[in-house]
């Protein structure tokens, strides 16, 4: 199926060299085998159980679920990226200046409890990052397309498939390294991107899979 920007009057960077991937069915894709939309690049593979069960209350009955994905693990290493620089910057810092307080009494500390509470600082900062990775799920169904993230605060985005009207492919520095991306979503009647499918594995195929569901079902 061939598609053209005045199809969904789509908007995309996507990039020439995006398509090498097409061939290569990514893991983190979760795809229902009843789902009859025609993915010329995709192919079926279970819904991922994990990730399943946190659809409950969130997809209906008679819903047929076409793409259930996470962000990639990546996700976690690039959000907690600078926060643990910060961390490993102020630990040195304390470490060097170690050999100077360690003189002063009732004061002082070790490098080796520099090092130590950078260590512990550095592990909350990315089990929370964890968290909020697990808390992710992206769901594009015959009807709408659902994000839902949040660890002390759940936050649920949901619109009907004909109410999209713009789509776009982001991808920073970063995350083309690691061949991700991030696709937004715009409804009718904004001026902004309202949704975020971030950090998401093989970015123009997910694209392709929601630009297919819109063209068959939200039209």
């Amino acid at each position: 199926m061939k598609l053209t920007l005045d199809d969904l009057q789509l908007t995309t960077e996507a990039s020439t060299g995006s398509r090498a991937c097409i061939d290569e069915v990514p893991q983190s894709f979760t795809v229902n085998r009843e789902s009859s939309v025609a993915f010329s690049d995709i192919a079926a593979i279970p819904i991922n159980q994990s990730a399943s069960s946190l659809t409950k209350g969130l997809v209906q009955e008679d819903e047929i679920i076409i793409l259930l994905i996470r962000p990639s693990l990546w996700y976690v290493a690039l959000s907690s990226m600078w926060g643990l620089l910060f961390i490993a910057l102020v630990t040195f810092a304390l470490a060097y200046m170690a050999k100077f307080m360690s003189q002063l009494p009732g004061i002082g500390w070790s490098d080796r409890q520099a090092f130590a509470l950078g260590i512990g600082l550095a592990a909350l900062r990315t089990g929370w990052q964890f968290l909020e990775w697990l808390s992710r799920i992206y769901i594009l169904t015959d009807r709408r397309v659902i994000t839902r993230y949040g660890v002390w605060r759940l936050i649920v985005f949901e619109t009907q498939l004909k109410n999209v009207q713009h789509t776009s492919v982001f991808a920073s520095m970063s995350q083309r390294l690691f061949g991700l991306g991030t696709l937004g979503f715009a409804t009718a009647g904004s001026d902004t991107f309202e949704s975020f499918w971030v950090m998401i594995k093989q970015p123009f195929i997910v694209h392709k899979a929601v630009v297919e569901a819109i063209r068959r079902y939200g039209r």
